[in-house]
Order: structure tokens, then C-alpha cells, then sequence
């Protein structure tokens, strides 16, 4: 793999520490430059090729001392930096209609390059929106696909959990710099996601966490993807938008279904009504995208087999995946209050149901 510290670096840096240079206005000027030239252009020269004073103001006075911050940042073993002329840039990413011109990177780079599936979903998702994004997460990793996510509460960290519990891979792409970690509550997380994959980000060090900056992450989290799958999402979600950016970006979007009366699965079900991929198992998944890896996939009758006793599983078909309560299993499974409580106990320890505020349960798998 390339050096990150490649002799034009500093001015790719420059371009992106230059106030109003955006992407595609970097774009527009390496066109027409070499990116060293591009600082010892002339006003008369950077007009006559149609750009605007601001930014012809904003390039003539780089700001060299936050360059050599990001430089030293670059020193330091795990940081990288790739600009879209690099070859070890993914070649995913740059196909799509906006790439980030730097991509920021801690932990192994070489994942970028590997087959990804995104997952995405509500921030406050439901028991079962948990469990389901860990389960499918855990099946994907273990079938060699990389998981990434944006690190956020809900849905993305589940997503990231799911493939570091079975030693996976996973990609985080952040709306922040990478010497910081948004939510704070996530800095274990990521700690953990730099030691079995990457943190990946087109923001430079020092830059914090703004409203704008995740719906601009949302198109590296689909850009990178072969596919992506939307576990549980509102009508009105980020997670949609996601999925919007994945179609036009020729991604293949998968959803899963949900209970018509349930406000987290209306995204979901719109999706599934507007062509995405209806899936009830991982093997829905790899049926569409196996070819992207080798590995073997484990058939469902592979799986290991359930370590209850009857009355446990007895007493586990009678609990639906909604809410229920305590006194309705007592008056189906006709045991007493004390056998049902601690019988739920030991489903719950062992990850088939969910306890729920207020003394419900619903089962997750």
C-alpha cells in the first residue's frame, strides 16, 4: 500500500482546509492544475477559468499551520489519508457522482477495498430491531463480507457490535475528524472498530460533530457498499436517505419487513413497495450478493441447535414478537406466576426474548 505522506499531499490538504472549496470546486481546479500549481496560479489565470472571487480569495492564503497539524496527525503509526488520484483510494467510492477528494482512514486500510455491506436503521430502534441488526451482522461477518456502519446510537452501533462479537470485520464512517468520536458515548466502540477494521471519515482532524456533516457521510456509507440493508426505519428517516443515495448509486438496497402497526417499519415497508429487496435471513442476502466473496456461507440446518429444555421451549412459542406480559403467559402456559418468571429468566440470558420497560417481553429470535 502506498505511503499516505506521498509528496502532493500537503496540497490536497490544503484545497480541503481552503474555506468554500468543496468538493466538487476541488474537482473543477485539479481539471486544470496540478495541485501544487494550483496555490501559485494567478487571480487573472483562476478567473479566466471562471472561478469566483471567494474562492480565488480563499486558495490565495492557504492555511499552511492547519496542513502540518494534519500532517503530524498522518505521522502517527494507523493514520491515513487517500486522495482520489491514489490507487489505493477504494474503487468503490469513486465511482459515485460526488466522492469526498480525501478519505481519512484509522485502523487497516486494506478493508476498503473488500466486499462491504452497509447497515443502517432508527437511532432508537425497538428489542427487536437490536437483535435483529447483531444477528444479521454476525451472519454477514462470519460470511466474510465487511460490515459498515455510521457509528451512531440504534441501529449503526448494534451493526458494529454484531461483527466484532464474531471477530469481524467492520468500517465505521464518521461526521466528524478522526481524532475525535461522535457520539462520546462510542469511544470504546471505535476503539474496538480500529482494532478489527477502520474508522473512516472525508472530514480533516479537529473537526466536530455538525448537523450537516451526516447526511454528506451517509453517501460514503452507501458509496462504499456493494449493498445495503435497512433494518428498522421511520417514515421520515436519515436511514432512507441512505437508501436513496444507495440506488443511485447502483448499490442493491435490501429491508426488512415489519409489523404494518409499527412506526419503525413503515420506512422499511416503503422501501420493500418501491423495489428494495424484501429479507427474512442473511441467506437472502448472500442468494443476491455471494459472488462479491468465496467463503462458505452456513446453511440454516448448520446452525447450532437450541440448547432449551421442552418446558423452556414450550414456553418460548407461546411469547410472540410483541409485547406481552407476565399474566397473559401465566393464564396460556397454565403455570404459576413464580415457574413463568423464572423461566423467563433464563430466555432472556440466553437472547431469546427481551424484557421491556414497564414488565414485558416480546421475543427477538
Amino acid at each position: 500500500m502506498e505511503s499516505a505522506l506521498n509528496p502532493q499531499i500537503k496540497y490536497w490538504l490544503a484545497m480541503l482546509r481552503s474555506p468554500g472549496v468543496g468538493s466538487q470546486a476541488i474537482q473543477r481546479l485539479l481539471a486544470h492544475f496540478e495541485p501544487e500549481q494550483i496555490f501559485s496560479a494567478s487571480r487573472a489565470t483562476l478567473t479566466g477559468l471562471g472561478f469566483s472571487e471567494k474562492l480565488i480569495d480563499a486558495l490565495q492564503k492557504p492555511d499552511w499551520q492547519k496542513v502540518e497539524d494534519d500532517i503530524r496527525w498522518l505521522e502517527q503509526a494507523g493514520n491515513y489519508a487517500f486522495t482520489l488520484d491514489d490507487a489505493d483510494y477504494p474503487a468503490q467510492l469513486r465511482e459515485i457522482a460526488n466522492p469526498p477528494p480525501i478519505l481519512f482512514v484509522k485502523g487497516n486500510p486494506a478493508l476498503l477495498q473488500e466486499p462491504q455491506l452497509a447497515m443502517v436503521g432508527s437511532r432508537n430502534p425497538s428489542p427487536v430491531g437490536i437483535s435483529t441488526a447483531i444477528q444479521f451482522a454476525e451472519a454477514l461477518a462470519e460470511a466474510g463480507f465487511t460490515v459498515t456502519s455510521g457509528l451512531a446510537l440504534g441501529i449503526d452501533a448494534a451493526s458494529h457490535q454484531g461483527a466484532l462479537n464474531v471477530n469481524g470485520q467492520t468500517i465505521a464512517v464518521a461526521g466528524t475528524g478522526l481524532d475525535r468520536v461522535y457520539p462520546a458515548c462510542h469511544k470504546q466502540l471505535a476503539t474496538q472498530i480500529v482494532e478489527h477494521g477502520a474508522l473512516v471519515s472525508e472530514f480533516p482532524p479537529g473537526t466536530n460533530a455538525k448537523a450537516n456533516h451526516f447526511p454528506r457521510r451517509n453517501r460514503i456509507i452507501s458509496g462504499l457498499c456493494v449493498g445495503l440493508l435497512v433494518v428498522e426505519a421511520a417514515q421520515q428517516s436519515g436511514s432512507l436517505i441512505t437508501a436513496r443515495l444507495a440506488l443511485e448509486q447502483n448499490r442493491e438496497v435490501f429491508a426488512i419487513p415489519g409489523s404494518i402497526h409499527n412506526p419503525l417499519a413503515r420506512g422499511c415497508n416503503a422501501l420493500i413497495r418501491q423495489g428494495a429487496k424484501l429479507v427474512e435471513t442473511a441467506q437472502d442476502i448472500f442468494e443476491e450478493l455471494g459472488h462479491y466473496n468465496q467463503r462458505y456461507m452456513r446453511a440454516e440446518s448448520e446452525l447450532p441447535q437450541t440448547s432449551l429444555d421442552l418446558e423452556q421451549q414450550n414456553l418460548l412459542k407461546l411469547i410472540p414478537y410483541s409485547p406481552t406480559t407476565v399474566d397473559t403467559l401465566v393464564r396460556d402456559s397454565g403455570w404459576s406466576a413464580e415457574e413463568v418468571s423464572s423461566t423467563l429468566l433464563v430466555l432472556e440470558l440466553q437472547g431469546y426474548i427481551a424484557a421491556l420497560a414497564g414488565g414485558g417481553y416480546l421475543r427477538v429470535k
